[in-house]
């Protein structure tokens, strides 16, 4: 068999979708690649010629390792729209897969009470200030992508004022006033508030009131030379098993979300938070596991295309592609 690696971030709703195809795997290895998944059970779905090995990573190391054109690249992966952006030539976009907004997305937040501080942040405007450092999940994120349009392309160049870190330590930074404030992502979205910190911007929110679209967020890609790498009609046949993959996890959601729980509990544990319930999981599941994820169509496509021209207009995408889906 063909082994394919399949790289997706260790939130829930990237370990929800391809547990199909992949098998169930335990978390624990997330941030050491040295560290292989411990392997629970085998795919459920016939994978033909393929077998998916997954590779669970934060989303920046993921968009960091198909930017490095001296690493192997990764067959199957999530990116940042924002890094595809970049790599466009190298990966092409699925039809399935996609994480979108709909008047939702990242959101910047800061601790309730500063009072004391040095720098009291106590509206959007206070970024301004000089002094004022945010916490970022990492320059290639559509996140930072919005922050900068948000707060704009002069404040998003002063690189002394963003400190990037994983995901699931920005909200214990906000929290104990390494940072004045911290983007938060994946189920930070939703568990914030219960480190004491509050929201100051939501960049769907702000995306959704500009123009009207859902965010496109994070995406699905796969490796566009897999056809000259394993035959003609590998790219569709890659593409026809990830649907599949997705499709099967959102037909069986209960078994889907429960078998996310441990993924989400580790998570908590690495930022220091009360152990999340199924309902809170549940609900972040169906936030970013939605009727785009299984086919986000010409809406979707047309979206992303959209985000990077607003990108490429405010000077923060080098240049934006046409999007063409598989």
């Amino acid at each position: 068999m063909i082994e394919l690696t399949l790289a997706h971030s260790p939130d829930p709703d990237d370990v929800f979708m391809w547990w199909p195809i992949t098998g169930k795997i335990a978390p624990g290895s997330a941030h050491d690649h040295s560290v292989p998944p411990r392997q629970l059970s085998g795919p459920v779905l016939p994978t033909g010629r393929f077998r998916f090995r997954p590779v669970p990573a934060d989303i920046e190391v993921l968009n960091r390792r198909a930017l490095d054109p001296s690493a192997t690249p990764y067959d199957v992966t999530a990116l940042s729209v924002r890094t595809w952006a970049d790599v466009s030539d190298r990966y092409r976009i699925t039809r399935c897969g996609a994480s979108f907004g709909d008047g939702f997305g990242p959101k910047l937040v800061c601790r309730r009470d500063q009072r004391g501080e040095t720098t009291t942040i106590g509206c959007e405007g206070c970024l301004l200030k000089p002094g004022v450092t945010i916490a970022i999940p990492g320059r290639r994120t559509t996140a930072f992508l919005m922050l900068g349009m948000v707060l704009g392309r002069a404040l998003a160049s002063d690189h002394a004022r963003f400190v990037e870190m994983p995901f699931d330590q920005i909200i214990p930074a906000v929290a104990s006033r390494k940072v004045h404030a911290g983007l938060v992502i994946h189920e930070g979205q939703l568990t914030f508030a219960d480190a004491g910190l509050r929201l100051l911007v939501d960049v769907g929110e702000w995306w959704k009131e500009r123009t009207g679209l859902k965010l496109p967020l994070g995406i699905n890609a796969v490796r566009t030379d897999l056809d000259s790498l394993h035959g003609p009609g590998t790219l569709a046949e890659v593409g026809d098993l990830l649907a599949a993959s997705v499709k099967y996890a959102m037909e069986r959601r209960e078994e889907s979300t429960a078998y996310t729980m441990p993924w989400a509990e580790a998570n908590a544990v690495r930022a220091g938070m009360a152990t999340p319930d199924l309902a809170r999981v549940d609900r972040y599941c169906r936030m970013y596991v939605s009727e785009e994820t299984l086919d986000m169509g010409e809406a979707g496509r047309a979206a992303i295309e959209r985000l990077l021209r607003e990108g490429e207009s405010a000077g923060l995408v080098d240049r934006a592609p046409s999007v063409s889906l598989l």
